[in-house]
């Protein structure tokens, strides 16, 4: 298939609060003739970003995920070749990142899987900048550094909050991060469309200049080991260990090569998107399946492997063996034989534990001035840790339902459509460092009337 071909893809990235959302509905709203596809990659349990993009008649595709850096790729392979079911339906598609994102794996995904690069092509990466708090962000944040690299297009949105001289010293400081990029200053994301779609700006060759290892993948998982198998029973065996659980995919006849193993971590990434299913102590593993060991009980954390002939078994695990002590062990008679591995790896996997999301979602309605005072307070104590809020709110006597949005200590509310025949709730979504889930879930509830 020729380029022309090829359905173009945007990547619309920034941190948390820069202006995505509004920039996405004024692309929505704009009459540019194109039927756009929205994927939004939320971070958290609970995703709100579909209800914040308004007068949208075009389709919104939602990927959520707790790991915000390697899982990503698998859902987004995912939701793309579904969209290829219905090619008929548009000609564009616009990918919205989580704020936390990095958006190298995003980016990633349309030149190493050949189902995907063949049938889409990456047309550019727009990232947004909040002038406001950029600052902090840079020096906070490895991602708000990455997204400011690998833009093709840098939107310095909020420009209305900083003064001329600061925003001179800002896109300096920008430029001197991407000197590639073409920077555009905008209030309320408001920029000329043809700034940011139909770009053909993404440059591979330059990519791979400025970051040499573009294309070197990140994983969902920690370590892959590879067992050298006879036919039995086996069981697979941990020891306490950091976490009350651990995500595992098995893979029967996995090769030790460097190729045979991408390949199987390539399927495994695939497998990561998809939810776990839940395996209790004593039952049977699974292959080619995406699972969940549950390792609370105290005494026995063992799992069954039956392998009716000899092959070799590619584990796939979340954290490495040597963190829950694993073992692969032959049953035969009365006596244990164990099985060392054959070939093992480890990913380059890390987290920030501290960023967290909460989430917060109740029916009802919340006395307004109660609201206020708890917000007021919130932020003034924990305004520098909120990185993002963002949700709806039922007040009390009103008929339409309040959206807010807030980064750091600013934050605004404004009425958006009628409840209607919709049960009355609240939905609210805090991401940032070092936050008290039970606190603000016990604040919120004494504003509920």
């Amino acid at each position: 298939m020729s380029i022309k071909d090829k359905v173009p893809v945007t990547i619309l990235t920034g941190f948390l609060g820069s202006g995505k959302t509004t920039l996405l509905n004024r692309i929505l709203s704009e009459e540019h003739g194109k039927r756009i596809a929205v994927i939004e990659n939320e971070y958290g349990e609970v995703g709100i970003d579909q209800g914040l993009v308004i007068n949208a008649d075009e389709e919104v595709f939602e990927m959520s995920n707790g790991c915000i850096c390697c899982t990503v790729r698998g859902d987004l392979i995912r939701v793309l070749g579904n969209l290829m079911k219905r090619r008929d339906k548009f000609d564009y598609v616009l990918v919205e990142t989580t704020g936390l994102a990095d958006p190298g794996p995003v980016a990633q995904t349309f030149f190493m899987d050949e189902e995907i690069s063949s049938e889409f092509t990456l047309d550019g990466i727009v990232t947004l900048v909040d002038a406001a708090h950029i600052d902090q962000q840079l020096g906070r944040s490895d991602e708000s550094s990455e997204q400011v690299a690998f833009a093709d297009v840098l939107v310095l949105n909020k420009t209305d909050l900083v003064s001329d001289d600061a925003l001179d010293i800002l896109e300096s400081r920008l430029r001197d991060m991407n000197r590639m990029t073409r920077i555009i200053r905008a209030q309320n994301a408001n920029v000329p469309i043809e700034t940011v779609l139909n770009l053909s700006a993404f440059d591979l060759d330059q990519i791979l200049k400025r970051r040499p290892t573009f294309l070197e993948p990140e994983y969902p998982f920690e370590w892959t080991g590879v067992y050298d198998l006879d036919a039995g029973k086996y069981k697979l065996m941990l020891e306490e260990g950091p976490d009350p659980e651990m995500s595992l995919v098995a893979l029967v006849n996995q090769g030790e090569s460097e190729e045979e193993l991408k390949d199987g971590a390539e399927s495994s990434v695939r497998l990561y998107a998809e939810k776990a299913n839940s395996l209790n102590p004593g039952n049977t593993i699974p292959y080619g399946e995406h699972i969940n060991l549950k390792l609370e009980d105290k005494g026995n954390k063992s799992f069954i492997m039956n392998i009716e002939k000899p092959t070799k078994i590619g584990l796939f695990t979340q954290h490495t063996a040597k963190e829950f002590n694993m073992k692969v062990i032959k049953c035969i008679e009365n006596k244990e034989i164990q099985f060392n591995t054959e070939r093992f790896w480890q990913a380059e996997h890390e987290h920030d534990d501290e960023v967290s999301s909460i989430a917060i979602e109740r029916f009802g309605d919340v006395d307004p001035e109660k609201l206020n005072t708890w917000m007021g307070r919130l932020l003034s104590e924990k305004g520098v840790d909120i990185f993002r809020t963002k949700g709806f709110i039922s007040y009390s006597g009103n008929p339409r339902r309040i959206v807010f949005q807030g980064v750091h200590m600013l934050f605004t509310a404004q009425p958006d459509k009628e409840w209607g025949n919709e049960p009355r709730r609240n939905q609210l979504v805090f991401i940032g460092r070092n936050l008290n889930e039970k606190d603000m879930q016990e604040g919120f509830d004494k504003c509920l009337i």
